[in-house]
């Protein structure tokens, strides 16, 4: 097992990488503990889960809805829940991101931690302390930023998921190496195969190391002021797709990946093998590269990005692997790139 600690304003948060479902006893409170899990995971490990109250909840972004807290606060408030409550999500991004905003807002704030049970979950949606749910299918709109006390990232889990999941955890993991570190990104480069057979030994060590990169960010640059906007590589132009389309988060962030080296190198900071390389990994890893989609529809929705400042938006671009850059770039000049280079 290792232990990976990230350092908030508030609050610091350990992750530990390897530890077992079974032994979440030993971190949370003795009392006043509520679960919030999602059908799934009830189905095929709700006999590991500890005997509490628990709050299951629909698999899928259509469960990240003010209208679904809603229930949760009073199921909470029902059930006794108060200010010395703590609350564990055992689940994926989903079940993460409903239980961090639920924690975060309940009788102002209570304390929380995760058990994450995806690989999507155990190398993003977990860490960091981002909470945030949905509104009209636009992602996060509504949000805190709060530490959880601890994530357990159950690797022996993933042995479950469905090949769709586990490759949308594979394009957070080659966002980590692309922006902050080279040479994972040529071992995950080298070990397509296993890593499409779900080979826990390897799964261990880079779960590990992409947990590090995005928690070595984090610590520096908790509330997103500079630095951690890196870790938004690929998601501006992928979460428009995700609106649009409804695609997977990880398949839709692939996409954007795509986008944003091909902008990249449009621009001289990547080179074309560089470039080739990026998408040949994505594909070898199951993920696509492109849609058919109406590129104004994706725009539109590109529009809405909390990113957003005026007319203009921080792209995260790429100086090389391992190296990415925040640039502002024009609306409009993301619209003639869009015309130019990349139609659909």
């Amino acid at each position: 097992m290792e232990t990976i600690q990230v350092k908030g304003s508030k609050y610091n948060s350990v992750i530990y990488v390897g530890e077992r479902l079974e032994n979440l006893a030993k971190l949370i409170p003795g009392k006043g503990v509520f679960i919030i899990t999602d059908s799934n995971i009830d189905r095929i490990y709700g006999n590991r889960l500890p005997p509490l109250p628990k709050f299951v909840v629909n698999p899928g972004e259509q469960s990240k809805t003010l209208l679904r807290l809603t229930e949760i606060y009073r199921w909470l408030l029902d059930s006794g829940a108060d200010r010395n409550s703590f609350i564990v999500g055992i689940g994926g991004g989903v079940v993460c991101d409903i239980t961090g905003f639920v924690a975060s807002t309940y009788m102002r704030g209570v304390r929380f931690g995760f058990v994450a049970t995806s690989l999507l979950a155990q190398v993003d949606a977990s860490i960091g302390g981002k909470n945030g749910v949905n509104l009209d299918g636009y992602k996060n709109i509504v949000g805190t930023f709060n530490q959880p006390q601890f994530v357990i990232c159950d690797t022996s889990l993933l042995k479950t998921l469905p090949e769709t999941e586990l490759s949308n955890g594979f394009a957070e993991m080659v966002k980590h190496a692309l922006i902050a570190d080279a040479p994972q990104f040529n071992i995950l480069e080298s070990n397509t195969n296993r890593l499409n057979t779900c080979d826990l030994e390897l799964l261990d060590s880079l779960v590990a190391s992409s947990v590090g990169v995005k928690a070595s960010i984090v610590t520096a640059d908790e509330r997103e002021s500079g630095e951690r906007k890196k870790l938004n590589f690929g998601h501006t132009w992928g979460h428009a797709v995700e609106k649009v389309t409804g695609i997977p988060h990880g398949q839709a962030v692939s996409i954007g990946m795509a986008f944003a080296s091909q902008l990249s190198a449009e621009k001289g900071l990547l080179t074309p093998d560089e470039c080739h390389r990026i998408t040949s990994l994505l594909i070898a890893l199951n993920l696509p590269v492109s849609i058919k989609a109406n590129t104004n529809n994706i725009f539109e929705a590109l529009q809405r990005d909390k990113k957003r400042c005026s007319n203009a938006i921080d792209f995260i671009l790429l100086e090389g692997i391992g190296k990415a850059v925040i640039k502002s770039l024009s609306l409009v000049e993301i619209k003639e790139f869009i015309e130019r280079k990349y139609c659909y």
